[in-house]
């Protein structure tokens, strides 16, 4: 209570033209089922900010999602309790805000600042930056801290990462150039004397610079520069505290390794016949539906085929019991802002191809820019991962706890096999099944990695159910 009042004597003094009126608490809310504890992502507004009812203030990073906190009404964000990458409670208060007295006030104007005159004309070094992505840059925390410990506004640095994102190495490496920069322009100085030095230098020498003063000066950017030189390592290191999401995947990953005896199976299928479907069909698909035909689609309707007919991959052990599932729900791993995650399509056996892809593609614009909720994630039979994306050959993968498979699609690369006889080059990828081996028998894995191969390889076997 003494620190409210506190608040409400510093809100009465910073911004006096508004009754004082009660503060209100931002407080942690409950973000899902046996969540306790969620870590402050980004604050997406400063202290003294006015603030629209309704407006996202800060992405609070939980152990599944990412979900965000508006304000309550219009008003004024006093005082950030907790910083970026704190960890807090559900129910904690993380900051005070302000409301307005009433709807009708508008935000304070900002009282415009003089120019003032500048002095006599001085030789500058002027650091060109690439044009600014259309939309709001948003800072990551670790960039915003080296954007001040340099005096840089997020303005300077060109922004690289997923979805207009400002990371720490786009600042680095802005810093660095930067350096260099000013180190170079050092070989070119005003004064009289630089013609007289210039002539004066024998051939062959290069006058890095030249200074009124006889006593010899040392610049920072040309020792800078002298270190990157000799080839001097960065041996710098950076603490910051494992993510929420991180933590969780560390910890079923080692679940899973733990609890269950996991076994891997691996198949070849040829692509071909999935790609010249897709080819024939992928424009008249795309206009009647408004989304590309990808390959996901054909997976999760073999994996739903090949579920049906061996229901043990599709089960999970449950204490002493085996429950099996008359339904498919499957899992698709995707690389978020945050990590992997792995978001669940719903009842896939009564889903179109045209469903699938327009989730699929919904779950991955929300999944870049942490827009998935909690029950986005939970639950799942069955999971299919494709590091072919990122150019994976062959892989093990790990299942998803408490199921009992994953799917493992890698890269397609023309090789040569032998068809009906002959060498022949086909697209082929290779396929792994890794699967709970305590209730998933050897020649079930294998029977059911066939059956995905054989609707591949044939995908009219979809439509006729054989």
């Amino acid at each position: 209570m003494l620190l409210k009042a506190i608040f409400e004597s510093i809100s009465s003094v910073l911004f006096p033209q508004y009754p004082l009126i009660p503060m209100t608490e931002i407080i942690v809310p409950s973000v899902g089922e046996s969540i306790s504890e969620v870590q402050i992502g980004q604050w997406l507004k400063k202290e003294g900010d006015w603030v629209a009812a309704g407006t996202d203030l800060v992405d609070l990073e939980t152990e599944k999602a990412s979900v965000q906190i508006s304000a309550p009404e219009d008003g004024i964000l006093v005082k950030i309790l907790k910083q970026s990458e704190e960890f807090a409670a559900v129910g904690d208060v993380i900051a005070s805000f302000q409301p307005a007295p009433n709807p009708a006030i508008s935000p304070p104007t900002p009282t415009p600042i003089p120019v003032p005159t500048p002095v006599a004309a001085q030789p500058t070094i002027s650091i060109s930056t690439p044009p600014q992505p259309a939309g709001a840059t948003r800072i990551m925390p670790a960039a915003e801290r080296m954007l001040a410990d340099n005096q840089l506004s997020a303005g300077q640095v060109p922004p690289t990462g997923p979805g207009g994102r400002l990371l720490k190495e786009d600042v680095a490496r802005f810093v660095s150039q930067t350096a260099i920069s000013s180190s170079n322009i050092t070989t070119v100085t005003t004064g009289a004397g630089v013609a007289a030095a210039s002539s004066a230098a024998p051939v062959g020498k290069v006058v890095t610079s030249v200074s009124s003063s006889a006593t010899p000066t040392t610049s920072p950017s040309v020792s800078t520069q002298s270190l990157m030189q000799q080839g001097t390592p960065n041996r710098s290191e950076e603490v910051k505290p494992m993510s929420m999401i991180r933590r969780t995947i560390a910890i079923r990953l080692v679940q899973a390794q733990h609890n269950a005896a996991l076994l891997t199976t691996f198949n070849e299928v040829d692509m071909q016949p999935v790609m010249q479907l897709r080819t024939k069909y992928k424009d008249a698909f795309n206009e009647k539906h408004g989304v590309k035909l990808g390959f996901m689609s054909f997976f999760a309707k073999a994996a739903c085929e090949a579920l049906k007919r061996f229901t043990s991959v599709n089960a999970e052990v449950r204490g002493n019991n085996i429950v099996y599932r008359n339904y498919c729900d499957i899992g698709i791993a995707i690389g978020g802002g945050k990590g992997l995650v792995v978001p669940v399509l719903r009842n896939v056996e009564k889903m179109s191809f045209a469903e699938i892809e327009r989730n699929i593609g919904e779950f991955a614009s929300r999944a870049l820019a942490n827009k998935l909720m909690p029950n986005d994630l939970e639950g799942g039979t069955f999971t299919i991962s494709n590091g072919g994306i990122y150019g994976s050959l062959l892989s093990t993968p790990i299942v998803n706890p408490p199921q009992s498979g994953i799917l493992g699609l890698h890269s397609i690369q023309d090789r040569p096999i032998a068809l009906n006889g002959e060498v022949v080059i086909r697209p082929m990828m290779y396929l792994a099944l890794t699967y709970d081996h305590r209730i998933v028998d050897g020649r079930e894995a294998v029977s059911f990695l066939k059956t995905i191969k054989d609707v591949i390889e044939d995908p009219s076997r979809l439509f006729l159910e054989i």
